[in-house]
């Protein structure tokens, strides 16, 4: 290790140069020292410094020695606040430097066109997350330790882009053909997942440490922006293809569950004290949830491995993926349950929230329609889709049959300052002056979705979750799983659950039978922008499962019988409902048969092919 520092410097002047250098310099942005270097002769500052010390400093040489030079400091201190703190200066100054290379071309050949530079550079940053990633929970105590750590963990990474490539398909094509990229990987993942867990503690607990004079709300947020922009890197990451191929094929975060863990750990992240809430803060948790589910839903979406086939290789993974699931449906179940309207209080600025229920349908469709996890979500989500059913039919049409909701969500994209955030850590834990702390705030770039587009994905998603649950194929799923919704969906209908929606009234059996009519009549209307005919298909037989007979309502009373309406449905799927069972005849006639247990029978399925409805429950058949 001393070796390696005495590569690092020339002799101690050098060394100590270079730590007033850090020392002093980070407090200038890449626009004052741009001025600094026009003012001066042969990249050569001359400074006075706030001891009134006259000081020159060579930058270019600062600029070939920095990346090592903090490597150095990083493999041989202690973790103590020194370190972080000297870091925090060091990447602050680095980025400045970074930022002004392209208006430079002197620092511009240095840090960004030497492929030695970007190599020490690729290390600086890989070790750094090592580092950050095994942060010790003593640690979580310490405000100005666990502070600084979640500032060097989004500065890190945002380095990346300053000092490689702004593009984020570049800096992917750099990433995944450096030989530790898998190492990258991990300690990325890692390091983010201690920063939520420095904020989950926060967030529990009603007061700082006694040194802390920032007041907590102050630090809430400032945490939560810290975790927002590390983990919208890796969401960026992972929405390009190449780098989201080889994150498949990395052991530790998709087989054993590292993506996981962080999922499950945003997920449960929640305001402890009535005096810690805000519109702002509880925004953030919101974008955060939304950008984690993100990650998740590229993952899912992968072409060429499974995702869900690579969590679901041992027992002990899929539990831990059923119970991330468990999490995301009551994410759902909770974003239904409540008006929208009251999150906010009135007189609360609005901030965008994300797209947290948006995703959290999506994930609820993918894992509906994967064999590892359909009849896990049958039994646990049931419940929630009976309870929209109850709605009162006005509220029901203007929440999932209208092109205009009367709430949406907005996503936004956070523009990061590395400069600013680690300034502000600076400021306030470790100056040495009187402090007046500020609030930080980044710009949120919205992103935009029409209210029409918005409001067909929510309707089409819960159509397709529906279709998921229903779609019985004998030859993929299990003897228990047929019919296992419908029985589940009218089980619910007799208990009293018509209080887990606002809205819902006492004529439970019109408002079910008026709401599955209005859904069916608006999925076809989607067809084919949002949904396709198979989908529509899948949820017709369950809409007239309870039409009313003779105009009277369903009474859900007892053992009651439902009676199916068949008319207008020319061919039949029962081989598929029921297995090819002895009520079916080949001529397309179907005579109604009662289900086990429940004493209704249903109506027939029309055929689009076997081959079609295998891929609406596949084992791993990608769609």
């Amino acid at each position: 290790m001393r070796q390696f520092k005495e590569e690092v410097y020339y002799n101690v002047t050098q060394a100590i140069d270079l730590m007033s250098a850090v020392k002093e310099l980070n407090k200038f942005s890449s626009q004052e020292l741009g001025k600094l270097l026009r003012d001066s002769e042969n990249f050569v500052i001359h400074y006075t410094s706030e001891n009134n010390m006259q000081m020159t400093i060579d930058v270019e040489k600062l600029a070939c020695f920095l990346p090592l030079h903090l490597m150095a400091v990083l493999i041989s201190s202690n973790r103590d606040e020194a370190l972080y703190k000297y870091l925090l200066c060091g990447v602050r100054l680095l980025y400045s430097l970074c930022d002004l290379a392209p208006r430079h071309a002197r620092l511009e050949q240095i840090l960004l066109d030497d492929v030695k530079m970007s190599e020490q550079l690729l290390d600086l940053v890989f070790y750094m997350l090592i580092v950050l990633g095994g942060f010790k929970e003593e640690n979580y105590q310490s405000d100005s330790i666990s502070v600084a750590h979640s500032s060097l963990v989004a500065c890190s990474l945002y380095l990346l882009t300053g000092c490689i490539s702004s593009q984020w398909q570049d800096l992917v094509h750099v990433l995944i053909a450096h030989p530790k990229v898998d190492i990258f990987m991990e300690a990325a993942f890692a390091s983010v997942f201690q920063s939520v867990k420095v904020l989950d503690l926060r967030l529990s607990t009603k007061n700082s440490d006694s040194t802390c004079t920032v007041p907590v709300a102050e630090l809430i947020n400032y945490l939560c922006l810290q975790c927002e922009a590390s983990l919208q890197f890796l969401q960026t990451l992972c929405q390009q293809k190449a780098f989201r191929e080889r994150l498949l094929r990395n052991k530790e975060l998709c087989c054993k569950g590292g993506v996981l863990f962080l999922a499950r750990a945003i997920l449960n992240l929640n305001v402890a004290h009535p005096h810690l809430q805000s519109s702002r803060v509880g925004a953030t948790l919101s974008r955060l949830k939304a950008k984690v589910l993100s990650i998740l839903l590229s993952l899912c979406e992968a072409e060429s491995i499974s995702y869900l086939d690579e969590v679901a290789s041992t027992p002990r993974s899929l539990d831990f993926a059923k119970s991330v699931a468990l999490q995301i449906l009551e994410l759902l179940k909770n974003a239904l349950s409540r008006d929208s309207k009251s999150i906010f209080s009135c007189s609360e600025k609005r901030y965008p929230t994300g797209f947290l229920q948006l995703n959290a349908m999506r994930l609820a469709d993918i894992f509906s329609d994967d064999s590892n996890f359909r009849s896990y979500i049958t039994v646990n989500f049931t419940k929630v889709l009976t309870a929209v059913f109850s709605l009162s039919h006005g509220d029901f049409l203007s929440s999932w049959c209208s092109s205009d909701l009367p709430v949406k969500e907005e996503d936004a994209t956070l523009e990061y300052d590395s400069f600013a955030a680690a300034g502000w850590v600076l400021d306030n834990f470790f100056s040495s002056g009187i402090l007046h702390p500020k609030n930080l705030d980044f710009t949120l770039i919205p992103s935009v979705m029409a209210p029409a587009s918005y409001a067909h994905q929510r309707t089409s998603l819960f159509v397709k979750v529906i279709a998921n649950l229903h779609c019985f194929v004998p030859s993929i799923c299990e003897e228990q799983e047929r019919n296992l919704f419908l029985h589940g969906f009218v089980d619910c209908l007799k208990m009293d659950i018509v209080k887990a929606l606002p809205g819902s009234d006492g004529s439970k059996a019109t408002n079910v039978c008026r709401n599955l009519r209005s859904l069916l009549s608006q999925a076809e209307s989607l067809i084919p922008n949002f949904l396709n005919e198979e989908d529509v298909q899948l949820l017709r037989p369950v809409t007239t499962v309870f039409l009313p007979l003779r105009g009277e309502p369903i009474r859900f009373k007892g053992s009651v019988k439902f009676l199916c309406w068949q008319e207008g449905l020319n061919q039949s799927l029962s081989d598929i409902i029921y297995g090819g069972g002895r009520n079916h005849n080949p001529k397309g006639d179907y005579t109604p048969r009662k289900l086990r247990s429940q004493g209704f029978a249903l109506p027939p399925l029309s055929r689009r092919g076997l081959k079609a409805v295998h891929n609406r429950v596949r084992h791993r058949v990608v769609i």
